[in-house]
């Protein structure tokens, strides 16, 4: 049965995508409402299975592998006090007006913290194939919001530890902090010293594609890694592809794995989104969903675009960054399972938010192309 879905989800988020295109709107924004339609709240063609969302994992992980490959990285280091400004500033203004809005609607003070830690958080993997398709990925902005990611994906992990401590769960802050200090340790000593052996160990061998194997065996093992540490396998994977990014196998590694990822395993991501959104009982939450919707694309928006501005990016260019870490996607919906599980939120609460979750994934795609397309139209890409 799953052979016959994915042939389903293949065929249409090809033609979804390219019709997106066709209306001036990213491939990406085509192939996530696609989803919808196939999914459970209106065809019911694919369903939300597990065998999906592991396929749909590797998609995302070797988005971001392709991603770290694509990276600049003296472009990246010209962005650093941006990416600061950005990851900074993008969790502040998100978990003080969360916090407020989780006030305001009857939550405790610690329940409404977690609501503002929840819409603090960001995945900027649907960022990364929009600024793909506009050739943007190795921009400026585009740089800044995949530093910020990094250090916004870590802040929230470490600020959501620290609250699980004080609601009374064994998670100890410490710990919690020392094993992400370990993990990004070890993989700086092995992007350097590891990875490049690794290749070069395999270069030689008399099979098939050993090069494109051994790319992928980091990217999988970065990825592991970092999740058994508490930090997102996209970065992890992220970190790997920009490891062999500073080898001689860059390209034939990107091109392969771009082949292999883009044929089958990136549009099952995006796909999937739309097909696990159970969008049936949202009329019985609509004002809370709008509600919160406005608030987690203001909030984020408006605080990543604030800490490039004071990094010294123009206006135009800031407001595309903060379009840039708008999606909340896969790592505020595994915050939202946390807070569920602990009883921080209610079922009536984790519904309304995992569709704020998908319009955060659905808008970020066209606003990223209103705000690039004005920022380039004034020259001021570098």
């Amino acid at each position: 049965m799953f052979i016959l879905q994915l042939a389903a989800i293949l065929f249409a988020s090809k033609l979804a995508g390219d019709v997106s295109v066709r209306l001036g709107q990213p491939a990406v924004l085509g192939k996530l409402l696609i989803g919808i339609i196939l999914g459970p709240t209106v065809l019911g063609i694919v369903n939300d299975t597990e065998f999906l969302k592991e396929v749909s994992q590797i998609g995302v992980i070797l988005l971001m592998f392709i991603a770290g490959l694509e990276t600049d990285i003296e472009q990246l280091k010209r962005t650093g006090k941006a990416a600061s400004f950005v990851g900074v500033l993008g969790i502040i203004v998100p978990l003080c007006l969360g916090y407020i809005a989780g006030v305001m609607i009857g939550l405790t003070p610690i329940k409404a913290i977690f609501l503002g830690l929840l819409l603090s958080a960001t995945s900027v993997s649907i960022s990364v194939q929009a600024l793909k398709e506009m050739n943007q990925l190795k921009s400026k902005e585009g740089s800044a919001i995949l530093g910020a990611a990094v250090i916004d994906d870590i802040l929230v992990i470490i600020g959501l530890a620290f609250l699980m401590s004080l609601t009374g769960g064994d998670v100890q802050i410490d710990a919690v902090i020392m094993k992400k200090i370990a993990f990004f340790a070890v993989a700086i000593l092995l992007a350097w010293k590891a990875v490049p052996f690794m290749l070069r160990l395999f270069a030689p061998l008399r099979v098939d594609e050993a090069v494109i194997s051994a790319g992928l065996i980091v990217c999988f093992a970065f990825a592991y890694f970092a999740e058994a540490a508490g930090v997102a396998a996209i970065i992890g994977a992220y970190i790997a592809g920009v490891a062999i990014s500073f080898t001689n196998y860059k390209e034939e590694i990107f091109h392969k794995v771009e082949t292999i990822s883009y044929s089958i395993f990136v549009p099952v991501f995006f796909t999937s989104i739309g097909v696990a959104a159970e969008l049936s009982d949202v009329s019985q939450h609509i004002g809370l969903i709008i509600g919160l919707s406005v608030l987690a694309i203001l909030t984020k928006l408006v605080g990543a675009a604030l800490g490039a501005k004071l990094a010294g990016f123009e206006w135009r260019s800031s407001i595309a960054v903060g379009a840039g870490m708008v999606s909340r996607g896969e790592v505020a919906l595994i915050i939202a399972g946390i807070g569920l599980e602990a009883k921080l939120l209610t079922s009536d609460l984790f519904a309304a938010l995992v569709a704020v979750v998908l319009v955060t994934t659905i808008v970020t795609p066209p606003l990223l192309k209103v705000f690039f397309k004005e920022s380039q139209a004034l020259g001021r890409h570098s």
